[in-house]
C-alpha cells in the first residue's frame, strides 16, 4: 500500500519504519524544517552545545523492547535526570526525597521518622481528595504543598491547583530516603548525538520519502491508501467544533560561560518568579566538555493558534469535546489518529514508541483479516 504519515516526530518515525519493512510505500510529510517533532536536537553554533530546541526530553523506561529498539538506531549513554528547585530562597531536591524533607524543616530524621512525621502533616480530613490540592494536602500537608507544588503548578497551569484533578499529582512520588533520580524506571539514558540523528536513522530506509515544510492537503491524502495522522486532532477537522485546549511554552534562550546553575533543570516554585523553569543544555549530555553553555527560561501560557501544543489540559470541558471529535473521527475513513497530539493524551517517548509498533500490528492485522484499520488504535479516553 502507498501510505502517508503526517508528523516526522517519533510516531510517524517509527510508523513510517516498521510498516517500510512490512513492505509498503510510506511518504511521510512534516510542516516544519526538521524532523523528530518536539525531541529535535541540535549543535548550537556558538557555543557547539546539543540543545533541546522545544525543551528537555529524557529517556526513561521499563520496556525492554522499546528500550532495544531506540539502541538500534543511536548509541545511549547513561543519564539521570536529578531536578532541583528554588522555593522560599533556598535550592531542594526533586521529587521529595529524605534530603528535601530533612533541609526544608532542619532535621535529620531517619526514613521510619520521616514518614510517620509527613503522615502527621496530611490532612487526613481529606478521605476521597477529587482535586490536585487536595491531593497534595492528604499527601504532604500544607508546607510542602506550598512550598513546591502550588506555586509552580498555578503558573504550569495557569490556574488553580482546586481546579486540576487529583490524578496529576498522582504521578509525583514522594521518597524516605536520598535517591534524587527524578524516574524510577529501568532503563534510563540519553543518545549520545541527540534525536534528530535517531530519528533520521529509523526514517533511513529506501521505502520512506520524507519531505519537510510540507503541509497536508487533502489531495496528499488521496494519492495515498491510508493517512496516519500525528497532528491535533482538531486540526485534522480544521477545528470545525471547536479548539482542543492546551498549555504551550515559550523560551528566552541566553549563552554565557562556564557553568551557570551548575545541574540541568532547575524548577522555580514560587509565584513572584514568572518562568517555571531553567534549562542548562550542557548537562543533558555531561560525557562532552563546552566552555560555553545554553539556557533556556521557560514560560507556561494558554496555546493560541499558531502556538505548539505541548501538554493538553483534559480538563472537563475540553474531555467533553474530545468526546466530539472522536465521534467524529470514527465516522471518517482513511485514516488512523497516533501520539501525542492525534490522541490528545500526555505520551512519554517510550509509551509514544510502544504504541507506534502496537499500532503496526494492529494495522497489519486489520490488512490481513480484510477488515478496516482502526481510527485510533488506542482509546484517546
Amino acid at each position: 500500500m502507498k501510505l502517508l504519515m503526517v508528523g516526522a516526530g517519533l510516531s510517524g518515525a517509527v510508523l513510517a519504519r516498521e510498516l517500510a519493512v512490512a513492505g509498503h510505500q510510506i511518504t511521510v510529510i512534516d510542516q516544519r524544517g526538521h524532523i523528530a517533532g518536539n525531541c529535535h536536537t541540535e549543535r548550537d553554533a556558538e557555543t557547539g552545545v546539543l540543545v533541546h530546541v522545544y525543551g528537555p526530553h529524557i529517556f526513561h523506561t521499563d520496556d525492554a523492547q522499546v528500550w532495544n529498539y531506540v539502541q538500534r538506531f543511536s548509541s545511549f549513554k547513561p543519564y539521570l535526570n536529578r531536578v532541583k528547585t528554588t522555593a522560599q530562597g533556598a535550592v531542594f531536591s526533586l521529587p521529595i526525597n529524605l534530603h528535601t524533607i530533612n533541609q526544608f524543616y532542619g532535621r535529620t530524621m531517619t526514613p521510619d521518622e520521616a514518614r510517620a512525621f509527613i503522615d502527621a502533616q496530611a490532612d487526613k480530613t481529606i478521605t476521597d481528595p477529587q482535586t490536585f490540592e487536595e491531593q497534595a494536602l492528604r499527601f504532604v500537608g500544607p508546607d510542602l504543598y506550598e512550598a513546591f507544588f502550588k506555586g509552580y503548578t498555578m503558573k504550569q497551569w495557569g490556574c488553580s491547583p482546586r481546579e486540576l484533578p487529583a490524578s496529576i499529582l498522582k504521578r509525583l512520588p514522594v521518597r524516605f530516603n536520598y535517591d534524587d533520580n527524578y524516574f524510577a524506571h529501568k532503563f534510563q539514558g540519553m543518545p549520545e548525538d541527540g534525536y534528530t540523528p535517531l530519528v533520521a536513522r529509523i526514517l533511513d530506509h529506501p521505502a520512506i520519502d520524507v519531505h519537510l515544510n510540507t503541509a497536508f492537503t487533502p489531495d496528499l491524502a488521496a494519492r495515498h491508501d491510508h493517512v496516519f495522522w500525528s497532528g491535533a486532532l482538531d486540526g485534522y477537522f480544521g477545528n470545525r467544533l471547536g479548539r482542543l485546549g492546551y498549555r504551550t511554552l515559550d523560551f528566552k534562550r541566553s549563552v554565557g560561560h562556564g557553568d551557570v546553575q551548575g545541574c540541568a533543570v532547575m524548577n522555580y516554585g514560587d509565584t513572584d518568579v514568572p518562568w517555571t523553569r531553567i534549562t542548562e543544555h550542557k548537562h543533558f549530555s555531561p560525557w562532552e566538555v563546552h566552555e560555553g553553555t545554553v539556557c533556556y527560561h521557560e514560560y507556561a501560557r494558554a496555546c493560541d493558534e499558531g502556538d505548539i501544543p505541548y501538554y493538553p489540559i483534559r480538563l472537563v470541558q475540553e474531555k467533553a469535546l474530545l468526546s466530539d471529535y472522536i465521534t467524529l473521527a470514527k465516522a471518517t475513513g482513511g485514516v488512523t489518529f497516533v501520539g501525542r497530539l492525534g490522541t490528545y493524551r500526555y505520551l512519554d517517548m517510550d509509551v509514544t514508541i510502544r504504541e507506534a509498533l502496537d499500532t503496526v500490528e494492529t494495522f497489519s492485522a486489520a490488512l490481513a483479516a480484510g477488515q478496516t484499520p482502526p481510527v485510533f488504535a488506542v482509546n484517546p479516553l
